[in-house]
């Protein structure tokens, strides 16, 4: 009979230590294996379920347990709590047959930590015995912490005997809240104070960066222990000051694992690779967190393989190190070798897999990011919201949209997420949509929705539905907002209130580069070419540095008002004065220039003269110069470069097309129609909108479904021949039948 209970205790031991090493197959290979159980063993077995977040099964066991006592009860309400399982673990609460002060504690403290104090008071005021100094203290710590100083003041002044973990309690919210003048008062009006009170205030001072008043408290501890040093060790390391929390760590007459890790950290994060390796080296012993910390630290400076070999060396696996050499990998876009790592973690995490489907988003292989999502057991929604960005960005909207209609619950990151893909992809009306689909459904916009709605607002110039996207933003609070001031600037330049947009640009409290940019683009795109360049000039004279993105409008400027000279002049000073390196954009707009004022074969040199290889915008301008001043030698070279980096661009063979048919040559037109064939070019269907009523109607050529069509279509004709009658405007077709 004694050999058989000396087995079960051992038994039963087994199944604590599998369970705490994260060995639960083993464990339950174990419980299963076993002929004689206890209610120790059963318990055992309860918490080792719960501990591994296998909760669903830890009660399944309980349930079935022949006979339950006040301790299996307890170890399931503490499995529920565990993994965050409140409302069962409630619920199990007030169906015991009878709770010891234990129960009450860790209900209270459940309740009290995770900041539901109403709830903790209840059942704090519902004890029947006489309350515990654990009670009291875990309801001043979670007022204290929750910022309820008075309530916590009152309930540690209404203890009959307060100990020093309820002094501390209260010191620790006003440190934990960074209010160190009320937790210096409090400091000096304690009775007693342990070391615990003195790093408490060193915490504090850290905390709100007051490394000063920090280094001051830790000289006056009178018995500082291995916390105290290390606590004003990573206050240096936290902040930078690598150095100084050296010379703090020579001097430590005892170090734990602790500070070794925090300087190896400290290292770390000033990018101090070889350092950080020398006292990961030096270490007397390493844990988990040691070697987490030195791989990710390779991983930072971009040495993967030296990363890859520390993981190799590891004596036991570890999901952090392992997440944090695949991390790496991902960012690298090295997604094989991300694969290998992925598949060799055993229990995966959420942050694993969102790493793993991230990194394949990113890498547009979208196929493998849906593979994985599929298998993924828990997903949240940053899963969702990266699979939904990763197909936006692919350009498969159809795909985004089917993965944000199955979210059951969407936050703001999803919605930011939608419609920016929207906009994104040129789907401006299908952006304002879901702009307003969120609105109904109660989700409050932030400065990104405001961007992307005010984007897709003027690239339809839809003035009214922009100005009702500013008065939002007026009420939000986003006025001065730098990201939705320059979208309001880039809003109503596009819909043609060019000083509207320079009212908001002088009402913003802040500018940077962009918004000159947006302005001085806006100015240009509305014809204000000499406007443009005077913006110009006061944004040099304020201090800021021009960009390539400047250049750009400032040359569109000079192109579009006919300032030959002084679109030449700001070229040749982009690389001369400003060290700029060019870009097809800054020559498309030097031959646009040439090309509006006549010099077609100097642009020509132009363009055969770049440093770079010019692409469909140069040729197009080129192509546009030609048709205007009657070159057809040189607009068919130029053509023939255009169809070759857009093959398939109808407005090139139209251009084309069209440029013949004004010559006469009636046959190169029939030979452009022909080869628009051969390479299946699809003439996609006119498209425009309206603003009415608040809302943007879309009219697209030959869609019929639009509700009166046929009527708008007669009368459409009825105006067009009343024109041809008062106009004497001959009856005419277009030159290229695309039916």
């Amino acid at each position: 009979m004694k050999n058989r209970s000396a087995l079960v205790y051992n038994q039963n031991l087994r199944i604590t230590q599998l369970a705490k090493s994260g060995q639960i197959e083993e464990a339950v290979r174990v419980f299963n294996g076993m002929t004689q159980r206890n209610a120790v063993t059963f318990n055992a077995m309860i918490s080792a379920y719960a501990k591994n977040g296998r909760v669903a099964a830890a009660r399944r066991l309980f349930d079935a347990m022949p006979g339950r006592n006040l301790v299996s009860w307890n170890t399931m309400i503490a499995g529920y709590l565990h993994n965050d399982g409140v409302v069962d673990a409630q619920d199990l609460f007030e169906r015991m047959p009878r709770r010891d002060l234990f129960s009450w504690t860790i209900m209270i403290t459940c309740y009290a930590r995770n900041g539901e104090l109403d709830m903790a008071r209840m059942l704090f005021d519902r004890m029947p015995e006489t309350k515990s100094s654990v009670c009291y203290n875990a309801m001043i710590s979670g007022y204290a912490k929750n910022r309820c100083f008075k309530e916590a003041r009152l309930l540690l002044d209404e203890m009959p005997i307060p100990d020093m973990i309820s002094w501390n309690s209260m010191l620790s919210g006003y440190t934990h809240n960074e209010e160190m003048g009320m937790a210096s008062r409090f400091f000096h009006e304690m009775l007693n104070r342990d070391v615990v009170s003195w790093n408490l205030m060193v915490d504090g001072f850290i905390r709100i960066s007051d490394l000063e008043s920090a280094w001051e408290f830790f000289r006056r501890i009178p018995c500082p222990n291995v916390v105290s040093w290390v606590t004003m060790l990573n206050g240096y390391s936290r902040n930078g000051l690598v150095n100084d929390a050296r010379r703090l760590f020579d001097q430590m007459p005892e170090r734990n694992i602790v500070s070794w890790n925090v300087m190896i950290s400290g290292y770390v994060q000033a990018l101090k690779i070889e350092e950080a390796y020398q006292i990961f080296l030096e270490m007397p012993q390493r844990n988990s967190v040691s070697w987490t910390t030195i791989i990710s630290g390779f991983v930072r400076v971009g040495m993967l393989n030296k990363a890859r070999e520390l993981l190799n060396q590891m004596s036991y696996k570890n999901m952090a190190a392992q997440t944090a050499m695949l991390s790496g990998y991902v960012q690298s876009m090295r997604m094989e070798e991300a694969q290998h790592i992925f598949e060799q973690i055993d229990h995966r995490d959420t942050v694993c897999w969102n790493t793993m489907i991230s990194g394949y988003a990113h890498c547009g292989k979208m196929d493998e990011a849906m593979k994985l999502f599929k298998q993924m057991p828990r997903k949240d929604s940053v899963t969702w919201n990266t699979m939904i960005t990763g197909y936006a960005q692919e350009g498969k909207m159809a795909e985004a949209v089917d993965v944000f209609k199955q979210m059951l619950e969407k936050n703001l990151v999803s919605w930011n997420s939608i419609i920016a893909g929207f906009a994104q992809n040129g789907l401006y009306i299908k952006a304002l949509w879901h702009f307003l689909l969120m609105r109904r459904e109660g989700k409050k916009p932030d400065w990104s929705t405001m961007a992307c709605t005010l984007s897709a607002s003027a690239s339809l110039a839809a003035l009214q539905v922009g100005s009702q996207l500013h008065g939002l933003i007026l009420r939000a609070g986003y006025l001065n907002d730098l990201f939705a001031g320059n979208a309001l600037i880039n809003m109503y330049a596009k819909c043609g209130r060019i000083f509207r947009a320079k009212q908001v640009f002088h009402e913003m409290l802040n500018v940077d580069i962009i918004s000159w940019n947006s302005l001085i683009s806006g100015f240009a795109l509305n014809g204000y070419g000499k406007e443009a360049l005077i913006l110009f000039k006061e944004m040099v004279r304020q201090g800021f540095t021009p960009d390539q993105v400047t250049f750009i409008g400032v040359l569109s400027a000079c192109s579009h008002a006919g300032l030959i000279d002084e679109g030449l002049s700001f070229f040749r000073s982009i690389t001369r004065d400003y060290s700029i390196e060019l870009v097809a954009e800054h020559y498309a707009c030097i031959v646009d220039l040439l090309g509006r004022a006549g010099r077609v074969e100097e642009a020509h040199e132009l363009v055969k003269g770049m440093a770079i290889d010019p692409h469909a915008a140069i040729w197009g301008a080129l192509l546009g110069a030609c048709r205007i001043h009657q070159n057809p030698r040189l607009a068919s070279f130029v053509a023939d470069k255009l169809l070759e980096s857009e093959a398939h661009k109808t407005s090139n063979y139209v251009t084309l097309s069209n440029m013949h048919a004004e010559a006469g040559r009636w046959d190169t037109v029939e030979r452009v129609r022909t080869l628009m064939k051969k390479k299946n070019v699809q003439k996609e269907p006119g498209h425009s909108w309206i603003e009415l009523k608040n809302q943007v109607h879309v009219f697209t050529a030959d869609d019929m479904t639009q509700a009166r069509a046929g009527e708008l279509c007669r009368l459409l004709e009825t105006l067009t021949e009343q024109m041809q009658v008062i106009m004497h405007i001959p009856y005419f077709t277009s030159v290229v039948d695309y039916g």
